[in-house]
């Protein structure tokens, strides 16, 4: 049985790649990226290795208890349970708990994540090619480390997953995962000015970067994150008894990781988790408020997802945080209050950028467009409109405010150029490239973070062309506008606004009609891919 669970994974994923080429375009960038990620750690560990095998060893249980906390944190906030490995798939099976939990074990290994830190934890171990005992207990962390990787993900997410069901929850946890995300920036600017006010400097490789190492591959090697990688320097120094602590420590927390991934996997073939969480019907909402047309038909349905959805919630969650995170980097960099300007422009730009994937995000619903014939220029209008009523005056607020706060009234008219500018480019941008890349993502009622198979290529690949797009488009507001900020002037401020306001209704326009013939001529492309995501 765990064979042929191997072997459905590997259908899975071939059958995946045959039927969408961003995926199999995914699947070989990743590969070859982490193929270059685990040459480049793998020979700094066997050269660290031949100078100094000690400070490669502590740095090896720094960094790879990192990695094992990320596999068992990151998958509830970015990903989310693998499709091909949830438990509900399998509740009308008769197959022992236990041989299941087996199979999903190993059939988690087959993916590119674990693969890469497998090669990377098996190809540090030569960092200790000098003593060969120790060379061994690597080997066999090395083993250690995969299992407490995959086992120790597949537990955490199988345990909570339930709480993943309530919609509450997931939009606290996207809130959670957000901010840390945005507070990463700040925290080592405030670091560099820290270190900065007080004269300390920082050496490579110095005595007191090497004591701070230690120091913390001393307490972090006593934890199940860091302890495998710790072996072989216990083995290199000869302390045998630390060594079977650390063992002990790692085989307690894999044991206590499978009790609990068998029992939340019990609980999950016995008692299967229910569907999106339901709501009562209270009137027609925005659809009383619009006109009876297709147009405001399409309009209605994209407001109520915006102000509704947890998945569009994440790109408006954003906004209400840029002021904080754009405030700390001014003040701990030095920029000052004038850093405040990028304010605006950076609330255009998510807004505006949150429509380029806006058809995936419909899922099952999108047949109702083809069914009742939406035409290509309601449907692209509709989607645009509730987040240009909305965007507008977000954007020109907080232009203003912080032109205030800044104390730089006479910058007030590049801002609104430049805000206004990227507001308009990127919807037009975004009307026409969610018509032609559309690429899969959660589906509703699922966590904002939960990506599905094979998509995080496609989604990277399709947003960055997007985004080169709508920079490229930009260049003649950003050629006015940032000498206009950079060496105060009036008149080209005012040259800005006009200029921005020009080049966003041109781009909107055109990006709109070329979303528009691109959507009818596309439309039953667009609804098979829909379908194949649902």
């Amino acid at each position: 049985m765990v064979a042929h669970l191997v072997r459905l994974r590997l259908t899975l994923l071939a059958g995946t790649l045959r039927r969408s080429v961003w995926q199999t375009i995914g699947l070989a960038v990743g590969l070859l990226y982490g193929l270059s990620v685990v040459t480049l750690l793998v020979g700094a560990a066997i050269l660290g290795g031949r100078t100094d095998p000690v400070l490669t060893g502590q740095v090896l249980t720094v960094g790879g208890a990192l990695v094992v906390l990320a596999w068992w944190v990151v998958p509830l906030f970015a990903f989310g349970l693998d499709a091909t490995l949830d438990p509900l798939r399998f509740t009308t099976f008769a197959i022992p708990r236990r041989t299941l939990l087996a199979g999903l074990a190993v059939a988690g290994l087959v993916s590119v994540p674990a693969a890469v830190t497998a090669l990377a934890a098996a190809g540090s171990a030569f960092a200790w090619a000098s003593d060969p005992l120790a060379l061994l207990a690597a080997l066999l962390g090395a083993v250690a480390v995969v299992a407490l990787c995959v086992v120790g993900s597949r537990a955490v997410t199988t345990l909570c997953a339930p709480l993943l069901d309530s919609r509450r929850y997931r939009e606290v946890l996207m809130l959670a995962a957000i901010v840390p995300v945005l507070a990463v920036g700040p925290f080592f600017a405030w670091m560099s000015s820290l270190a900065a006010s007080s004269g300390v400097t920082i050496r490579l490789g110095g005595d007191g970067t090497a004591g701070a190492v230690a120091a913390a591959a001393s307490v972090v090697g006593w934890t199940p994150f860091g302890a495998p990688w710790a072996w072989a320097g216990s083995v290199h120094e000869g302390a045998w008894g630390r060594l079977a602590v650390q063992v002990a420590v790692v085989a307690l927390t894999l044991t206590l990781a499978v009790v609990v991934w068998d029992r939340a996997l019990a609980r999950a073939l016995v008692s299967p988790r229910g569907g999106a969480d339901g709501g009562r019907a209270r009137g027609l909402g925005w659809f009383a408020r619009v006109p009876a047309t297709p147009t405001g038909a399409v309009v209605a349905r994209c407001a109520t997802y915006w102000l509704r959805d947890p998945r569009y919630a994440a790109s408006l969650a954003l906004v209400p945080l840029l002021p904080l995170v754009v405030v700390v980097i001014g003040v701990t960099s030095g920029a000052g209050a004038g850093l405040l300007l990028l304010l605006a422009p950076l609330a255009a730009f998510v807004l505006g950028f949150g429509l380029s994937n806006d058809v995936g995000y419909d899922n099952t619903a999108f047949a109702l467009h083809v069914a009742t014939g939406v035409p290509g220029r309601a449907d692209r209008w509709g989607r645009v409109v509730p987040v240009a009523v909305l965007g507008v005056p977000l954007v020109v607020g907080l232009a203003v405010a912080a032109t205030a706060v800044a104390g730089r009234w006479s910058d007030l008219p590049a801002v609104l150029g430049v805000s206004l500018g990227v507001l308009g480019t990127a919807l037009g941008v975004s009307s026409a490239a969610s018509a032609r890349l559309v690429y899969p993502v959660p589906k509703p009622g699922e966590s904002a973070f939960k990506t599905p198979q094979g998509a995080a290529m496609a989604s990277m690949v399709a947003q960055t062309v997007a985004f080169l797009l709508t920079a490229a488009l930009l260049v003649p507001t950003l050629a006015v506008g940032l000498p206009a900020l950079l060496a105060p002037s009036a008149a080209l401020g005012v040259v800005t606004m006009g200029v921005g306001l020009a080049s966003a209704g041109v781009v909107l326009v055109l990006g709109v009609r070329h979303g528009a013939r691109t959507y009818e001529r596309r439309l039953p492309e667009l609804l098979a891919q829909v379908t194949a995501f649902a």
